[in-house]
């Protein structure tokens, strides 16, 4: 049986120590955050995770959801209790809008929550993480009435909210959306059409379900430009906040899946299905993408989760499988055999884990800092570098953390040999559920495409150049700590290397189209590792500062900084050379030969 550790020690060194949130005290949010109440909110979501979620992953994965003759949808046992008990303890509210009985803490805060609960049982925290995102939509572009109807009990996760956007003949493609839209005289719609994969779409975890469904109003333009979005709920809402008559809709089957088995992914049919509109007619993926965005950063998250709770069972397995002896002579003489951990191959998979579960935090704790500051902040500068970062570090923290985040499960389960291959241990369980993260809110090769094609020319390739010139003065105001020197020199490689490919692109892509688009994957890849090269090199400044307390903690930070310099970053180099062999080679083939 697996087991899961929140590792609240780390979460502590990100927020307290390298990105000092305490010094955004002056800021909503944060001052009710001081350090104190930041560590008693993540001691108390450990254990929530480790007690209450973490039982039921197992269960989840092998009970799976079950749909009734009558469409309704049974999720596994322990899922309705464990969601009631996360409601009552107050978590969805953590840093929801006071003014819909939030906390109104910092979304920072809220994200080493959700890695927690997500590490533990990532099909459970996909029905209130979706809840959240829909939540974040409706307050971002509903009328003052639907936000008064809908928010108060989205926000404590009373109701549960989804995203209803695939159909069964388009994907990507959403212009080619077929679910109509036909306005009524009371300024409602019928809603009328069918949504696959659509997470939560019934359950029985809450009493209503709150649909923001994707839908074209009769008569308007063709394509992406003429969709909207609407509110449709599982249940009428009376003027009293009373429950009312069921609308017309129902889950029309649940998908077989490779993995996330505990979440109810469903077929939605809605047949002159009640809604109201979202925003203005025609701009529905615009407010939609409020959503899109937070569900993005999240399946990043989730890819780091999975990464993380593979390597702590990984590393309990290194640690107690006897087998052959060190290399270098027996380490446990006095036992059969030494434990694994001491050849040099399982020591690459777990520090390969390790690098980049410590990365990965790092580099999504530091976005989703920027995040609240956007929101938050009250120099405009602030705010504006905030959102460029938002734009253009989305589909990176999404790609690259769910590509390396599944190797890292991967990586858990062949440390494990034979034994990771079957249910018992655990590990293939994180490698099926972490799969869809590679996939879903938009494939990582989508997301490499928007990357180059939309968020790099963006406001003039501004959000690129003002990081690049944001590791220019890390690495100039730091430049005289000799022992910083390895990690900026490797910092300033990866940043040299990113900025030629960026050039590269903006020389070449826009001239023919198809080498941005043979170059984009490679270029992701590229920017995430050169993004967790500032992380490492600003952990390793930070563990520096401490070097003198005395606390292992710090040193093994070092360490692990050393290693990501010396064996993982320097695949920039592989990443940007097949950027700039353009797309030629790629294309050569006609497509009766493949």
């Amino acid at each position: 049986m697996p087991r899961y550790d929140a590792p609240i020690r780390d979460m502590q060194f990100v927020l307290h120590d390298m990105l000092e949130i305490e010094k955004y005290s002056n800021l909503p949010g944060f001052a009710d955050a001081p350090r104190d109440v930041v560590d008693a909110v993540l001691t108390e979501g450990g254990k929530f995770a480790k007690e209450v979620l973490q039982p039921l992953n197992m269960v989840g994965d092998q009970q799976g959801c079950v749909r009734s003759d009558d469409a309704s949808v049974k999720t596994p046992d322990g899922f309705p209790a464990a969601y009631k008990s996360f409601v009552e303890n107050g978590w969805p509210l953590l840093a929801t809008d006071p003014e819909m009985g939030g906390q109104g803490l910092p979304k920072v805060l809220n994200m080493a929550i959700s890695e927690m609960s997500s590490s533990a049982n990532m099909a459970f925290s996909m029905y209130p993480g979706l809840t959240h995102g829909a939540y974040e939509a409706l307050m971002a572009g509903a009328s003052d009435e639907l936000k008064a109807i809908y928010g108060p009990n989205m926000a404590s996760g009373e109701w549960a909210g989804t995203m209803n956007l695939t159909e069964p003949q388009c994907g990507t493609d959403l212009g080619l959306i077929r679910t109509k839209a036909v306005p009524q005289a009371d300024g409602s719609y019928k809603i009328t059409g069918q949504k696959i994969w659509i997470s939560g779409g019934e359950q029985d975890l809450t009493e209503n379900i709150i649909h923001l469904v994707l839908a074209r109003i009769e008569g308007a333009p063709e394509g992406i430009k003429g969709i909207s979005l609407f509110v449709v709920p599982k249940y009428f809402v009376g003027e009293d906040g009373s429950l009312g008559e069921r609308n017309a809709l129902s889950c029309g089957g649940l998908e077989e899946k490779m993995g996330i088995h505990g979440n109810a992914t469903c077929v939605m049919n809605y047949d002159d299905a009640t809604g109201w509109l979202v925003g203005d007619e025609n701009k529905g993926m615009r407010n939609m993408f409020v959503m899109m965005n937070e569900a993005r950063l999240g399946v990043g998250l989730q890819g780091l989760s999975q990464a993380e709770v593979a390597y702590q069972n990984a590393a309990d397995f290194a640690r107690d499988r006897l087998q052959g002896r060190a290399l270098s002579g027996a380490q446990a003489p006095d036992k059969p055999a030494d434990p694994i951990i001491v050849h040099p191959d399982v020591r690459r998979m777990l520090m390969d884990q390790k690098a980049f579960v410590e990365g990965a935090r790092a580099f999504a704790y530091w976005t989703a800092l920027h995040g609240d500051l956007k929101d938050k902040s009250p120099d405009e500068k602030v705010r504006e570098k905030a959102e460029d970062y938002m734009a253009l570090m989305t589909p990176v923290v999404k790609a690259f953390l769910t590509d390396r985040g599944y190797k890292a499960c991967n990586d858990g389960l062949q440390l494990h040999g034979g034994s990771g291959f079957t249910r018992e241990w655990g590990m293939e369980q994180f490698v099926r559920d972490c799969r869809i993260t590679l996939i879903y809110e938009g494939t990582n090769g989508i997301q490499a495409l928007d990357l180059v094609g939309r968020k790099l020319a963006a406001n003039g390739g501004r959000a690129i150049f003002t990081f690049f010139a944001e590791v220019d003065d890390f690495a100039s105001e730091y430049g005289d700590v000799a022992e910083l020197a390895p990690f900026l020199e490797g910092l300033k490689t990866a940043k040299g290397q990113l900025q030629e490919g960026t050039t590269w692109l903006m020389q070449n892509g826009m001239t023919n189209f198809n080498n941005a688009g043979a170059a984009s994957t490679d270029y992701l890849q590229l920017f995430g590792l050169t993004a967790f090269a500032y992380m490492w090199a600003m952990m390793a400044r930070t563990a520096l500062d401490h070097a003198g307390s005395g606390d292992p903690f710090y040193a093994n930070k070092l360490k692990t900084a050393r290693y990501f310099f010396e064996r993982v970053l320097p695949e920039t180099g592989a990443h940007l050379a097949k950027v700039k062999t353009g797309s030629e080679a790629m294309m050569a083939l006609e497509p009766e030969a493949f």
